[in-house]
């Protein structure tokens, strides 16, 4: 017999459930705002946005199916909990939630909900919930339905087989963001020694991010990939030319075939996603990482 296919509902703790959190109640909350000069305003909007965020959970909630499976999972547990191949997962939120839930996916469609339009600027959470039945029906249907919008993917893989996948960016350097110093070689073979805040590696959809401002500092003419296209394009942050290290090669693109690796020629350094630092490789004096095009891509309900 087929199982009915289950509905995996993505939320995170909204900003006013982490301020009671923090300060133990509504009273303490305001306080604290207070006497730091804040308008006690802030925090009934942030009420506000709260009861707005639990009441599109809820109607993509009751959008699910009776005869249907569900589950829900909050942000913070996603890499403890295990997604099943027919799974269709929902994130209501904020874009960012497509973008923390992708790495743990295997193929299974992502509808995004968002739970605060005009707020939110809406790339990957583009469906308001009263859509949600309608979009959960399409997502049912399969790839044939021609909603589904793969987004490539890009991964960094180190050579003791640490691998870590991301939907915008990877971000290698010092976890503390100061000067990392590494060794930098390019597709065509070319190597350099760096001294740098970093090395970013983005994707199409991460062309609208951090990759971007990078891309923005520098004035790049570079033609940052499509969120489609398999390739990503890479950065390094602020390089400083020494005698011991160049700024030669400080940005370019990698094809579906080429690659970027980065030795290790300091302290232990990082390789994290997506801004999630709590999730990172580590990679000490000597260790080589390689970034390139995943071959997992998002599978967004366009």
């Amino acid at each position: 017999m087929t199982l009915a296919p289950r509905v995996v509902l993505v939320h995170r703790r909204t900003e006013y459930q982490e301020l009671l959190a923090q300060h133990g109640s509504r009273g303490q909350a305001a306080f604290f705002l207070t006497s730091r000069g804040r308008s006690p305003d802030e925090l009934d909007q942030a009420e506000r946005r709260h009861h707005q965020d639990l009441a599109a959970l809820a109607e993509a909630a009751g959008a699910v199916p009776l005869d249907w499976r569900r589950s829900r999972v909050e942000r913070a547990d996603l890499d403890r909990f295990l997604f099943g191949p027919q799974d269709i997962v929902v994130a209501v939120g904020q874009d960012g939630l497509v973008a923390n839930v992708a790495k743990y996916l295997s193929g299974q469609p992502v509808i995004g909900i968002d739970s605060d339009p005009g707020r939110n600027p809406g790339v990957l959470v583009r469906h308001r919930p009263a859509d949600a039945a309608e979009l959960l029906r399409l997502a049912a249907r399969g790839p044939a339905a021609g909603q589904l919008q793969e987004r490539t993917m890009v991964e960094a893989v180190a050579d003791d087989d640490q691998r870590l996948l991301a939907l915008n960016e990877i971000y290698v350097g010092r976890r503390t963001h100061q000067t990392a110093r590494y060794r930098l070689t390019v597709p065509d073979g070319h190597s350099e020694a760096q001294a740098s805040s970093g090395v970013l590696v983005g994707t199409g959809t991460g062309g609208t991010g951090w990759c971007r401002s990078a891309w923005l500092e520098r004035r790049s003419t570079l033609r940052l990939p499509e969120p489609q296209a398999p390739a990503v394009g890479w950065f390094v942050r602020e390089a400083w030319p020494s005698p011991a290290t160049g700024t030669s090669w400080a940005q370019g693109l990698l094809t579906a075939t080429e690659q970027l690796a980065i030795t290790v020629d300091s302290d232990e350094l990082v390789a994290f996603g997506d801004g999630v630092e709590s999730d990172a490789l580590r990679l000490s004096w000597g260790q080589t990482v390689r970034l390139r095009v995943a071959g997992e891509r998002l599978r967004l309900l366009a």
